[in-house]
């Protein structure tokens, strides 16, 4: 059974949360949460069974959602937000979303956009600081990329916890991943280390969505949307010319959920190489046999490739990133030169497209589903701030609004079940063999 560590709390919540006064002139409910609220992790009815049978209590997530008694003082709050990583749809809607609330619903004025990740904090980089409190956010929402810039690479957590200190900054929101968000723990780890009452909240980002345990993180569906455009024009250059290939290389360095996602949206694509299926290129069962009957048997052939799909075809170790990820082989490229040679021998003349539109994709706007969550995640990490709470992770968990550890989070990566529904419905769909082996 999944063990959940308990949400830490900077200390007991005595202010009352202007909330409530505000809901009382206006004659609403204020709707709060009570702490004690779970949404819990296994919903099915056996599970519960065993679970009350054993005498254990049902593990759950901790309900978000505004508290009565809030910990800070809005009015003499000060609040950092810092975005880090690569760029993806929805960045600048979570920090139009954050200003959004804590200025309008709980009266917070010193709102402080630390630029350019966690190098931000560290003075000999020498970026500046934004004044978000006093900047009119609402544009925001319409614009790609994110208005207080990003960077990939860790940086000293007693130099960012110094610098908060030295900015006076109760809460900071930190807008990343997975090795954001360990970042982030290291620096709570550090603030826990000097005694100080600073609330460190995360809001996942990743546009891969391989963040376990949370329903998506924000972004994800405007980029499999605009993946599917990709896939669609691979469709068209295909069979616009005798034999025409068409690769279409997507982001998934970990997790095929955008390839998958994008290839069920738009229907196109005759196959689908993600990373959790390993793949055989040559031989009688292979890729390039299989592109070869596909062509034989309709003229054309779209084929989606996800980033970190094929890497066991590629020799030798390229290293890390600033990131700390693993540095990926070119698979799109490597498919590129094997298609061509494949074909090229076989004395087959065909029209080989190559589309990459992963910064494209990167850089758009987020759609109106993923401007709505945005919004949402800003209010509930919020909302947990003003509460307290600290070493946390807001995101959404079968529907509803919870409060995550953030070690619970960085435990491990998510990832497309291979006799799952998702990867099923895919193989349904492009009609492609199980395994190319």
């Amino acid at each position: 059974m999944l063990e959940i560590q308990a949400i830490r709390a900077l200390g007991a919540n005595r202010i009352d949360s202007p909330i409530g006064g505000r809901a009382l002139q206006e004659g609403e409910d204020p709707r709060f949460v009570s702490d004690d609220a779970r949404v819990l992790v296994d919903d099915m009815a056996d599970a519960m069974q065993r679970a009350i049978a054993s005498g254990r209590p049902l593990p759950g997530f901790e309900l978000a959602g505004a508290r009565e008694k809030i910990y800070f003082d809005p009015t003499k709050l000060r609040v950092g937000i810092t975005t880090c990583g690569g760029l993806c749809p929805g960045l600048n809607n979570v920090i139009a979303g954050l200003v959004q609330e804590l200025k309008a619903l709980y009266g917070v004025k010193h709102i402080t956009g630390f630029r350019n990740g966690y190098q931000g904090f560290i003075a000999r980089y020498g970026h500046d600081t934004i004044d978000l409190g006093s900047m009119d956010v609402a544009p925001l929402r319409g614009q790609g990329g994110t208005v207080i810039g990003t960077s990939r690479g860790n940086q000293d957590p007693a130099e960012i916890v110094d610098c908060l200190q030295r900015e006076g900054i109760g809460v900071l929101f930190v807008i990343g991943g997975d090795g954001t968000m360990r970042g982030a723990q290291a620096v709570a780890d550090e603030i826990r280390a000097r005694d100080l009452k600073i609330s460190i909240i995360c809001i996942p980002k990743t546009i891969d969505n391989d963040i376990p345990y949370i329903d998506q993180s924000f972004g994800f569906m405007t980029a499999f949307a605009e993946a599917s455009r990709a896939i669609h024009a691979g469709y068209v250059e295909a069979t616009a010319a005798p034999n025409g290939i068409s690769l279409v290389k997507l982001m998934g360095r970990y997790s095929g959920f955008i390839a998958s996602h994008a290839a069920l949206a738009d229907t196109s694509a005759d196959v689908v190489l993600i990373p959790e299926v390993p793949f055989a290129i040559d031989g009688p069962g292979g890729l390039l046999s299989y592109l070869d009957a596909t062509l034989k048997a309709q003229g054309h052939a779209v084929v989606v490739i996800a980033e970190g799909a094929g890497q066991e075809h590629v020799e030798g170790d390229l290293g890390t990133d600033a990131s700390g990820n693993k540095v990926l082989a070119d698979i799109g490229g490597l498919l590129r030169r094997r298609v061509k040679s494949y074909f090229d021998e076989k004395q087959v003349e065909i029209a080989l497209r190559y589309i990459d539109p992963s910064y494209a994709i990167r850089t758009v706007a987020a759609n109106a589903y993923d401007s709505v969550y945005c919004i949402q995640l800003a209010q509930a990490a919020v909302h947990a701030a003003m509460a307290g709470k600290t070493e946390v992770v807001v995101g959404r968990f079968r529907r509803r609004f919870v409060h995550l550890p953030i070690p619970l989070l960085v435990s491990r990566t998510s990832s497309v079940d291979p006799d799952g529904d998702l990867w099923r419905s895919v193989l349904e769909n492009t009609g492609q063999p199980y395994a190319f082996d």
